[in-house]
């Protein structure tokens, strides 16, 4: 095998047409190896040491090597966990910048660098060869064609988020050829992208597709990472997405397919911490390459700093470690035309050791990148670091995750005390969180469901979490859902209850999609999905995570029309939906931009709003013309009247949408008298315009 000495960039093994440089990162070993496999993966052909170290980057060309070319690495130096370093020549290595993975992990003691089972734990190290059982890389030729590819370039503003699974999407989907469900070729299926465009999302948000395995504890109990928050490989798309023959290419078209029906692609990345556990996990790559500059050592350096809570923190602080980062980012970018991302554990991402600074070195590269600072940036505000929960703290061009939505949203509609002011400023984009720095409401990423938590069916069909199916005993998992049962505890035959439950879910979904801000929902809340009361299904990788396609009751299929209209009525009126916040202005004669009235027509006051029994309120939207959207919302358990403002012309109020019905009546008019009874529990919205 010839070799040259290449250079040191791009990281990586690069494709140039001729043939493949070699570039791999790493301050402290001695030596790296590039290890060449048969086809299969299964028989190590050579180990060739790169000839070349430059800037801590070691290096060399192969003009025989062609894409295709299975390979893996290795990396020689100390073995002193003491001191931070944990080199083993004996575990084959992925390479942190391979662009394709071969195979999966198959777990064994020989994964470990460390002799598992020594009473001196991981400071004894392990000579066993683990290629036997690691996935291997293939070098990849990125190279293709777009053609006409365009991307949609939504504004915030017209966003709506759909969180999705790639596999959960479209596996049990019933006319998709079999070795398309569950893949990116599935997602590319036009009778699934007429379901999304049909159902008013703008914007897919997929859980992690970067390479992932199963960790081995789920393994041992015969249940698999399902959510993937566990990368290993940043460039690389996992192999459990990808159909027969697919590769690479399968997610370039699948992203080109959902850019043809106006729908961006939002990616769940997870760089705050890799698979590789504490000082007792496997070493898989980064361990093996440079683990003290990889990761951030605790006072110890045999110990990682965690404020993940999987075992280590990714070293940020570095600059090579930043550029992996960011070369990632812009990979997925330019190369394969995402459109956005979602940073798990963002806060993580941002930390000067025990605090968090909006202007970290992460957050402040980002912003000034050319690539990077003109997608969709989204960050989840927390991680269980000291001080972890940031929300309304993310530095401008970024929205966030607003948990505290989901929380106060929730709270009212169980009908808890003091819970209305916080609806009320969730309906309005949260501004006391985020109307800052120049930031607009989408800023608010506003959910009331996610993956992480109940489905919308379970919020109002259980009052505990049931993970019984996790085998850990129903210890795992939230125990705040602020959910409600309406009366019986899961299934029930009770005609009363399912029409609460349904009335409730009308409910919430009505709030999400008439408040200021972002909103997001989660796949199969449209249909009335169920995890059947577990609300943290991170290892069940069946029918409680996937989308049905078939089968679903009239019930389900009434709510799917009601999302779909709400989502319509949404893009069709600005009102609910601006760029900038609301304070009060007056807009059309003495009508202000929002108005807060009680339930006798009149302005709220300050004493109203202090009640802490107020449970219905309305909420007036005015633009400069004088047309009006009513929202009326009554929180109490008995209906309740309502006074509509009578300053309208001879029209009057024209009634929308009330969710105690679920109907979309055909331009209702509330002629004579100027009243309504609102249902309990329940919504309405009218139109009308100021004389």
């Amino acid at each position: 095998m010839r070799v040259d000495i290449g250079l040191p960039y791009p990281l990586g093994a690069t494709w140039d047409g001729s043939g493949v440089n070699v570039a791999v990162f790493s301050a402290h070993a001695e030596k790296i190896e590039l290890c060449l496999f048969d086809a299969k993966g299964r028989r190590e052909m050579s180990r060739i040491p790169l000839p070349e170290y430059t800037h801590e980057v070691w290096h060399g060309y192969f003009p025989d090597l062609r894409p295709g070319q299975v390979y893996g690495l290795r990396a020689h130096g100390p073995y002193d966990p003491a001191n931070g370093h944990r080199f083993n020549p004996n575990k084959l290595l992925i390479d942190p910048y391979a662009k394709q993975l071969l195979g999966d992990i198959r777990w064994h003691d020989a994964c470990f660098g460390y002799r598992v089972g020594s009473a001196r734990q991981d400071l004894v190290m392990d000579r066993r060869d683990s290629a036997f059982v690691m996935p291997k890389c293939v070098v990849t030729d990125t190279a293709a064609t777009w053609g006409n590819d365009v991307r949609p370039h939504r504004p915030w503003e017209e966003t709506i988020i759909y969180e999705a699974h790639v596999k959960g999407m479209t596996v049990l989907h019933p006319d998709m050829p079999e070795q398309l469900r569950g893949t990116f070729g599935g997602l590319a299926d036009s009778r699934v992208i007429d379901y999304l465009v049909k159902l008013g999302i703008t914007a897919i948000e997929f859980l992690p597709v970067q390479a992932f395995f199963d960790d081995r504890y789920l393994v041992e109990k015969r249940l698999v990472n399902y959510w993937g928050y566990n990368t290993v490989g940043f460039f690389a798309p996992a192999p459990r997405y990808i159909s027969p023959g697919g590769g690479l290419h399968e997610f370039k078209r699948m992203v080109r397919k959902l850019h043809e029906a106006g729908i961006e692609v939002i990616l769940d990345v997870v760089y705050n911490h890799t698979a590789e556990g504490n000082e007792l996990g496997p070493t898989l790559s980064f361990r093996g390459l440079d683990n003290a500059n990889y990761y951030i050592l605790g006072d110890d350096p045999r110990y990682y700093y965690d404020t993940t809570g999987c075992g280590n923190t990714v070293n940020l602080k570095h600059p090579r470690v930043l550029q992996m980062v960011m070369d990632s980012l812009r990979y997925w970018v330019e190369e394969c035309h995402v459109d956005g991302f979602r940073f798990d554990l963002a806060t993580a991402l941002g930390r000067e050791r025990d605090s968090f600074e909006p202007s970290s070195v992460f957050f402040d590269t980002v912003r000034q990148d050319p690539v990077l600072s003109r997608v969709k940036l989204i960050a989840e505000p927390w991680d269980l670091g000291p001080d972890g929960y940031q929300l309304g703290n993310f530095p401008p061009g970024w929205a966030e995750w607003n948990g505290a939505y989901r929380d106060w949203v929730r709270s009212f509609w169980r009908g808890d005390e003091r819970a209305t002011p916080d609806l009320a400023s969730a309906l309005l984009g949260s501004a006391g969180m985020f109307d800052r720095r120049g930031r607009r409401p989408w800023a608010s990423i506003n959910l009331i469901t996610a993956h992480d938590g109940f489905t919308l069916a379970d919020l109002y069909a259980y009052n505990e979490r049931h993970n019984e199916a996790n085998k850990e005993d129903n210890r795992d998992g939230h125990s705040d859902n602020r959910s409600w049962n309406c009366g019986v505890e899961g299934p029930t035959d009770d005609e009363d209850i399912k029409a609460l439950r349904a009335k409730m879910r009308r409910n919430a979904i009505a709030t999400l999609l008439l408040s200021q801000g972002t909103p997001m929902i989660l796949m199969g809340d449209e249909v009335g999905r169920t995890q059947h009361g577990n609300n943290n299904a991170y290892c069940q990788d069946n029918e409680m995570n996937w989308l049905s396609w078939d089968g679903r009751s009239e019930e389900d299929e009434a709510f799917l029309q009601f999302v779909r209209r709400l989502a319509a009525y949404r893009r069709n009126h600005p009102r609910l939906r601006l760029k900038n916040f609301l304070h009060g202005q007056i807009v059309a004669e003495k009508y202000r931009d929002v108005s807060w009235l009680r339930p006798s027509g009149e302005p709220m006051t300050d004493e109203d709003w202090g009640d802490p029994g107020l449970k219905s309120f309305g909420l007036m939207l005015c633009d400069e013309r004088g047309t009006c959207i009513l929202i009326l919302i009554n929180g109490f358990h008995e209906p309740l009247e309502f006074s509509l403002p009578r300053e309208l012309g001879a029209a009057g109020w024209k009634m929308v949408m009330r969710t105690d019905t679920g109907q979309w009546p055909v331009w209702e008019a509330m002629r004579t008298p100027h009243t309504l009874e609102l249902a309990d529990r329940s919504m309405v919205v009218l139109e009308g315009r100021v004389r």
